[in-house]
């Protein structure tokens, strides 16, 4: 079992930058393959950033050159860099940890990114 607790959302300008944190509780957290997700209000969760367990990351074309995710195996975190952030960027973001063998896969209770122009 892997909890995820997100932190590091809030309300920023256009243009602005914010850094997301998941912390995930449990063991093994470099074999999973760790994502953000978003969700704005009246659409569907989509794909942010993803960082797969061999390192490997890739990104929504929209917030390719934008965003950029990391890991810190050793202090079982996953964060998120935003910058030049858009209104369309607005959304709860959410932290996913991922291991195909298994079928596993856990969400974080999300953290709220409000960008106002």
């Amino acid at each position: 079992q892997v909890q995820l607790v997100e932190s590091g959302g809030g309300l920023v300008h256009l243009g602005g930058s914010l850094r997301l944190s998941c912390v995930a509780s449990g063991r093994s957290f470099s074999t999973y393959d760790m994502a953000w997700f978003r969700q704005a209000p009246g659409k569907e969760r989509e794909f942010v950033a993803a960082n797969i367990w061999n390192g490997y990351r890739n990104y929504e074309d929209s917030v390719k050159g934008r965003f950029t995710i990391s890991r810190d195996n050793a202090k079982n975190t996953v964060y998120l860099q935003m910058t030049s952030l858009k209104p369309e960027d607005t959304a709860v973001y959410y932290c996913n940890a991922h291991k195909a063998e298994g079928s596993l896969d856990y969400w974080g209770q999300g953290t709220q990114v409000t960008v106002s122009s």
